[in-house]
């Protein structure tokens, strides 16, 4: 669409719209988080006012950004959309349901007993009762009094209690859980003992479930759970006993956790608290869904089944069709204007980041040989350095570089990665003079991010569904059309 300039009021405005107000009204079903709400579709994004957060990939924003990442629309489509009091639709505004400031932290009361929490987590969890007995008189795990939900202490290194984790005992329909309000996040529920290796889960129950599937000298080593998937808690746990030298991720077996693994990697590789001769992080990922489901399996409950990764379940498939497009390119000559000239023709067809179902067979195809040609221009300048290179092994390097939770984005922003990645090339090809070996080092890269961006690219279309569109939307796409 036409640039529109927005006034800093209009952009204001946009962003300042309720987030809640705006799904509820779109017959979106959210539920109660502590201070947040969780979406039930996306159970990984909380939202608080005109915030969200995407707690499995770590990325929040306002109003604005929330209707691009969820909705698909360009900057100026969100914008629109959000005032759509001038299509007849107003959403509130933060200004107008604005949440109370925000509680300190503080311990819900404990009940006289701990019957409920018994009960619950030893007959419908299967937790151990010596583990639990262990946590209960360390007054890490003990039972509300005003709900009777299992409470999971988190304390400082004074042994302040500075997060608290709620879980409801009720086993008729959804459980309740939760935080308390005013919990820090650095120091979720928690045990340390004295081996170097510490044990990472993404809550109080996976945790207490892998040590009852584990129990040998369990004591002696350490575990912490990411009150989600953040790394916080690990970080601060590392950072408070240098004697941790070994991490080991046992996170869920679904898509979210499967991301979570890997970004913590990054994350722990580039922290200074971690040790970099400890790069090598293993994960160890349960049977089924999470540790739970493996206990309950164990204990001869039918369990939930663990999910893989769609996009890596996918990627060797894609990558099988690269390695036979190079294949049917044999060694052109001019790999580079191969490249532009596929460009040239896909590029109108992904321009407004929706394209029609009919189209995507042929989008994909351009896209499979501009990664092709790509590969074929990175064989080329090796070669001039004189350091060949097969395209089997390139292939490779390209699948083995692909991470899941980099690849972020509707076909929308992966065009546009694309289109940078061309204009990149095209500068670094321009530059006058002769390229000196990392000149050739450098462009070699470019052609292998390009490669890249296509192939994810092609998993956005392959793994693409279409949605239903809400009613408001298209009363706000059909407004925006007669601009």
């Amino acid at each position: 669409m036409a640039f529109i300039p927005f006034t800093d009021e209009q952009k204001r405005r946009a962003n300042s719209v309720d987030l809640v107000d705006f799904l509820q009204r779109q017959g979106e079903q959210l539920t109660r988080s502590g201070r947040e709400w969780r979406w039930k579709r996306h159970d990984s994004v909380t939202i608080r006012g005109n915030r969200w957060y995407r707690h499995s990939r770590e990325e929040g924003g306002l109003a604005i950004d929330f209707v691009q990442e969820f909705y698909g629309m360009s900057f100026p489509e969100a914008v629109m959309f959000l005032l759509g009091g001038e299509a007849g639709v107003e959403w509130n505004q933060i200004e107008k349901s604005a949440p109370a400031p925000p509680k300190e932290f503080a311990l819900p009361d404990a009940n006289h007993d701990m019957r409920r929490v018994f009960a619950y987590l030893l007959k419908q969890r299967f937790i151990n009762r010596e583990v639990l007995s262990f946590f209960a008189h360390q007054h890490l795990i003990y039972e509300d009094k005003e709900y009777h939900n299992a409470v999971f202490v988190g304390l400082d290194e004074y042994g302040a209690a500075r997060h608290a984790h709620k879980r409801g005992t009720y086993t008729r329909g959804e459980p309740y859980k939760g935080n308390v309000e005013g919990s820090d996040p650095s120091y979720s529920f928690h045990w340390i003992g004295e081996s170097d290796t510490l044990y990472v889960f993404e809550a109080p129950i996976d945790m207490l479930s892998f040590i009852t599937l584990h129990p040998q000298d369990w004591q002696r080593h350490s575990y912490v759970t990411l009150d989600g998937v953040a790394e916080h808690a690990v970080l601060r746990q590392l950072k408070l006993n240098p004697h941790l030298k070994n991490v080991v991720l046992c996170l869920d077996h679904d898509e979210a956790g499967i991301e979570a693994a890997g970004r913590l990697k990054d994350i722990l590789a580039e922290h200074d608290c971690y040790d970099p001769a400890y790069m090598d992080i293993p994960v160890m990922q349960p049977r089924y869904k999470d540790w739970n489901e493996d206990l309950k399996a164990k204990n001869g409950v039918a369990p939930i089944p663990a999910q893989e990764h769609p996009k890596l379940e996918l990627l060797p498939q894609v990558c099988s069709g690269l390695t036979q497009a190079c294949a049917s390119l044999s060694s052109p000559k001019d790999p580079q204007a191969l490249l532009a000239e596929r460009y040239r023709l896909l590029a109108p067809l992904v321009a407004n980041g929706k394209p029609a179902p009919a189209r995507q067979t042929e989008i994909a195809g351009h896209l499979r040989f501009m990664a092709a040609a790509a590969v074929h221009a990175v064989k080329k300048e090796y070669r001039q350095m004189e350091r060949p290179v097969a395209t089997e092994q390139l292939v490779r390097q390209l699948e083995e570089s692909y991470r899941p939770h980099q690849d972020r984005g509707w076909l929308r922003t992966k065009a546009e990665d694309i289109r940078l990645d061309v204009a990149a090339l095209d500068r670094q090809l321009r530059t006058a003079g002769l390229r000196s070996p990392q000149d050739k080092q450098n462009l070699a890269a470019s052609y292998m991010r390009l490669a890249l961006d296509c192939v994810k690219a092609q998993l956005a279309i392959a793994l693409d569904t279409p949605k239903q569109l809400p009613v408001q939307e298209e009363a706000a796409s059909s407004f925006i059309m007669t601009m």
